[in-house]
């Protein structure tokens, strides 16, 4: 079974969270998804260094602070396993470009659940809820 390790941010703008939607993909279960935006660690690069390369692929965004680890959650998925580590971000604005995702929307947490997420990011999503 394949094995696949990323990275996800959280980024907060004061009181909500960006949400990003996925386009749609051969995999439904992941087709349409809603997901904290990040992607792969390339081979040399810290957790960190990658998350901060992959939101400015992602979304043109660099965030103003990024915390320590918030979570890592292990998904088997029906064709791979995936580690996420997920952490906190912080900008000051909300201006993003979706260069890669379909949608987005800024929610508060008691809001998030609203969405549809993909299986791997629902951990996320409750750990944040019960975190409120």
């Amino acid at each position: 079974m394949k094995k696949i390790e990323v990275v996800a941010g959280i980024i907060y703008h004061k009181e909500e969270i960006l949400c990003v939607q996925r386009p749609e993909n051969k995999l439904d279960y992941i087709s349409k998804k809603f997901e904290f935006p990040g992607g792969k660690i390339e081979k040399g690069e810290s957790k960190k260094e990658a998350l901060r390369r992959e939101l400015i692929e992602e979304l043109n965004f660099i965030p103003t602070k990024i915390d320590d680890l918030f979570f890592t959650i292990v998904h088997q998925y029906p064709d791979f396993e995936l580690t996420m580590h997920t952490f906190k971000c912080y900008s000051r604005n909300k201006n993003i470009q979706l260069n890669e995702h379909i949608a987005s929307e800024w929610l508060t947490v008691k809001n998030i659940n609203i969405l549809d997420w993909a299986e791997a990011d629902i951990p996320i999503v409750k750990r944040l809820i019960d975190n409120e």
